[in-house]
């Protein structure tokens, strides 16, 4: 879950969308925590009471606002919003 500092961030090495979007936050320099759906299945519960959605990555910020899936400039747009 969230916390008032922490991007938490929810994926799987396999997934293009997941590698793609931590370029994008680690271009920025903006910390997150990666939770492995695969080495740690219960990360896979909670992304999906996030979000309500099997779709990866999902990220959640600190507001307690989350995206799934989102574009590079989409995801750009909210972390600098931070």
């Amino acid at each position: 879950m969230g916390t008032d500092k922490t991007i938490e961030f929810y994926g799987a090495d396999w997934c293009s969308d997941c590698r793609r979007a931590q370029k994008v936050l680690n271009s920025l320099n903006i910390p997150f925590t990666y939770h492995d759906l695969v080495a740690d299945p219960a990360a896979a519960a909670q992304a999906y009471a996030i979000s309500g959605q099997k779709h990866i990555p999902v990220i959640q910020f600190p507001d307690g606002t989350f995206l799934v899936e989102p574009s590079n400039a989409e995801l750009a747009a909210k972390a600098r919003e931070l």
